[in-house]
């Protein structure tokens, strides 16, 4: 049996990656959206992949549950790759906490029930969870980290009008997918599997593009502009970091972060950039 790539969320990122790590791999692709599954899906496969389709809820902990059965059912599941989420303009502030949080939660659980040992999983967070390092209560990072997943939603910092806007809710939700892998490290560890997030900046995706397209674009503008790189993000830019920390030359990397951002962040804690409202 060939061994089993999980891709969660068919976007610009998850495609890339697919197409990147996928070779010589079964690949299971996830998404809510089935049209994009069917896309994806037909192009993977007509460029020679062995791809499987399967409709998944990322904040429905049984659709997580058989979709994690189902990549167990195919082969060893040998790297798994959550991408799934929402931007704050797709998605009012519940929706992205469902998401963006609870749904990154539920995905560390049930694939860190089936990975095989050997294995590797890579979390999508962002550099806004980067930037909000130190900015939260140390009781308050305690309890993303630590919270059963079924309690998370019900934290009183979390419930309904406790959150400004859902651009505080996704830096948030962002900030607890990096602690969430943190936690996750050991038990991935007792199968003798490894996981990380990855913290991408303003990348080039449909995603970032409505983003960028919104009010928040002039002060992305800035931030790219101010940054290291001074350019945008691809997707193939968070291809080649996940195909890094899924191999063999990642092998004693697990339950960290990797920012790759551009700069953005540390021309931020440089002073280089000053953040609106900062």
């Amino acid at each position: 049996m060939q061994d089993v790539l999980v891709v969660i969320g068919t976007g610009g990122m998850g495609e890339a990656i697919a197409r990147r790590s996928g070779a010589g791999q079964q690949v299971l692709l996830a998404d809510f959206d089935e049209a994009a599954l069917e896309r994806v899906g037909t192009a993977l496969a007509g460029d020679g992949f062995a791809v499987t389709t399967q409709q998944v809820d990322v904040s429905s902990r049984d659709s997580m549950a058989a979709l994690a059965a189902a990549a167990a059912e195919l082969g060893p599941v040998r790297h798994v790759v959550h991408t799934a989420g929402l931007s704050p303009q797709q998605a009012p502030t519940a929706a992205v906490l469902t998401v963006d949080l609870y749904g990154v939660a539920v995905s560390l659980e049930e694939f860190g029930k089936v990975i095989a040992p050997g294995g590797a999983g890579v979390v999508i967070a962002s550099m806004a969870g980067a930037m909000a390092v130190g900015r939260f209560p140390g009781e308050l990072e305690a309890a993303l980290l630590s919270t059963p997943t079924e309690e998370l939603l019900s934290l009183p910092f979390l419930r309904e009008g406790a959150l400004p806007d859902s651009g505080a809710a996704y830096s948030l939700a962002k900030r607890a997918n990096q602690l969430r892998v943190h936690a996750a490290a050991a038990d991935w560890g007792a199968r003798g599997a490894r996981i990380n997030s990855i913290s991408p900046g303003v990348i080039s995706t449909p995603m970032g593009q409505h983003e960028l397209a919104s009010e928040n674009g002039a002060g992305m503008r800035t931030m790219i502009d101010g940054s290291g790189s001074g350019r945008i993000g691809t997707p193939a830019d968070i291809a080649g970091a996940a195909a890094f920390l899924l191999g063999p030359d990642a092998s004693f990397i697990t339950g960290t972060d990797l920012l790759v951002d551009g700069g953005v962040v540390a021309a931020v804690r440089a002073g280089g950039i000053e953040l609106p409202g900062a």
